[in-house]
């Protein structure tokens, strides 16, 4: 589900900043983290089921 998959990136995006991480493996999954909350609110948007794994 996306909504899965952005809470666990946030986490894991939340634990690389913790631990101070390289800047670029932070920014890559800040970056991941964006384009997974835009197609969460693009599906949103059109009225797709975002709780569906095979609305990709």
């Amino acid at each position: 589900m996306l909504n899965e998959e952005i809470c666990k990136l946030r986490d894991k995006l939340n634990k690389s900043i913790e631990k101070g991480d390289d800047y670029s493996i932070t920014y890559k999954l800040s970056v991941e983290l964006d384009e997974l909350i835009a197609k969460y609110y693009n599906k949103l948007k059109s009225g797709k089921n975002i709780t569906n794994n095979n609305t990709n």
